[in-house]
């Protein structure tokens, strides 16, 4: 049996006919950009995350049945070409292609999706990804070949699918703490594995040298946890991938790896592909100050540089040095807003932001870590002059040393999400700020919203 987890190519051409590529499985929000190479000519450089639940699938499912052949191909990480995926598909003839996908590439993933159908016309195929949420009747009815749509994590369900226990939607089926910390190591496939990669947050020796970034490579970008509790409106995998929770009311749980599993994972990892820096690309890394410790001692180990996704107030300052002494470089910090009623109204973060801006500035000047921050605006219910307040609030944290770089996103509406859901049904009581009025853009595509709020 040959079962093939697939990240298929995504390319598309602007209004402009400039060529553009697309980020899918490995990014909460998937996204397309202005390409900086041709198909089949990989460059690179630009942002690449590795697809963790891809990886983390192709691994339990080739533990689950030793005698098949497991292939994890990321077309998106090699730059492949429509004609290099056909033909892989081709020469191969998959008995299972699982593929993911999301609101911003739904309506091109159909279209691979019947291409997989044509090429591979015995291959069954399992959709999943945060599309599952909402389109998974759609997805059923799109080709014969669909045999499955698994909302959320798809690991077990993936495994009963395969077995030919169940079919048709499967719905979430998360694995425990105790599961998770027994399943393999993800899947790193070798063709790609020096391919990913995630620039900030920059190391404070590269500031002013960029050609000495060359140390980083190549990058391990890995979990130490699943889920995060918060629930922020526009967020996607904790709504739909680690959690069900597309209006903003049920618990989201958080699940750690234990420091023995992150452990072997690192060690092996780091001599089979000889990585040079660490990022821990986890929903939040810093939620637990235990768990921080924990993984403080694991990195210091490695011997590595890392860098980690984190909250500016889920730990006091004696962690925050713990994790500059264990060989942090520098984090991320997701303020969103610039404004405290857009945080507490509308996105529902919990963050008070005078105090985030104590947190980061003390990370970066006191402690020499680098702070990258990600803003977002387009919010529905914010008004043009909130927007351009978040602006300021940028302009503010660089001037002042509390950031070192920044990104400004529009807010991408993907389906499972409060953001979506409050779409269909009006008004939602944790979002009471939050209103579909006329201001609002609406697009799942952070980058391509951005792009259309600068030209207007």
């Amino acid at each position: 049996m040959k079962i093939l987890f697939s990240n298929p190519p995504w390319w598309e051409n602007s209004p402009q006919n400039h060529l553009r590529y697309g980020i899918r499985a490995g990014s909460r929000w998937p996204f397309t950009t202005p390409a900086h190479c041709a198909p089949d000519n990989f460059t690179f450089g630009g942002y690449l995350p590795f697809p963790f639940f891809m990886g983390y699938a192709a691994s339990y499912v080739q533990r689950a049945f030793p005698g098949a052949t497991v292939t994890l191909r990321d077309s998106i990480a090699l730059r492949e070409s429509y004609q290099g995926w056909q033909l892989f598909l081709r020469h191969t003839q998959p008995d299972w292609v699982i593929i993911e996908s999301a609101t911003p590439s739904w309506d091109h993933d159909q279209r691979c999706i019947k291409m997989i159908a044509a090429t591979c016309p015995s291959a069954s195929i399992v959709l999943t990804g945060s599309i599952a949420q909402s389109h998974w009747k759609e997805a059923l009815q799109l080709n014969a070949n669909v045999r499955a749509v698994i909302q959320g994590e798809y690991e077990k369900p993936l495994v009963r699918v395969i077995r030919g226990d169940v079919s048709g939607l499967q719905t979430h089926d998360l694995l425990s703490t105790e599961e998770m910390n027994r399943a393999p190591a993800p899947m790193i496939a070798k063709e790609t594995a020096h391919h990913y990669w995630d620039e900030c947050p920059v190391y404070p020796a590269h500031l002013n040298n960029p050609s000495a970034r060359s140390d980083r490579f190549p990058q391990l970008q890995f979990w130490s946890s699943r889920g995060c509790p918060y629930k922020c409106e526009f967020c996607v995998w904790p709504a739909t991938m680690t959690g069900n929770d597309p209006d903003g009311t049920k618990t989201r749980t958080v699940r750690v790896y234990s420091p023995e599993y992150m452990t072997a994972f690192l060690e092996e990892a780091i001599a089979t592909h000889g990585y040079k820096s660490l990022y821990d690309d986890s929903d939040t890394f810093n939620l637990r100050r235990t768990h921080t410790v924990q993984m403080c001692e694991v990195f210091r180990k490695t011997g590595l540089p890392w860098a980690a996704m984190c909250r500016a107030d889920t730990i006091d300052r004696e962690h925050w040095r713990l994790m500059k002494e264990s060989g942090c470089q520098g984090v991320k910090i997701g303020f969103e807003s610039g404004v405290q009623r857009v945080i507490d109204q509308i996105i529902n973060k919990k963050l008070d932001l005078k105090a985030a801006e104590e947190t980061a500035r003390f990370i970066q000047q006191e402690l020499g870590m680098t702070v990258h921050g990600t803003f977002c605006i387009g919010h529905p219910g914010e008004t043009a002059e909130e927007q351009e307040a978040t602006k300021r609030f940028v302009q503010h944290l660089r001037e002042t040393g509390a950031i070192t770089t920044h990104q400004l996103s529009g807010t991408a509406e993907i389906e499972g999400t409060p953001l979506a859901t409050l779409r269909q049904v009006g008004h939602l009581p944790s979002y009471p700020g939050a209103k579909m009025d006329e201001h609002y853009v609406r697009d799942s595509d952070g980058q391509h919203k951005i792009e259309q709020m600068r030209r207007s």
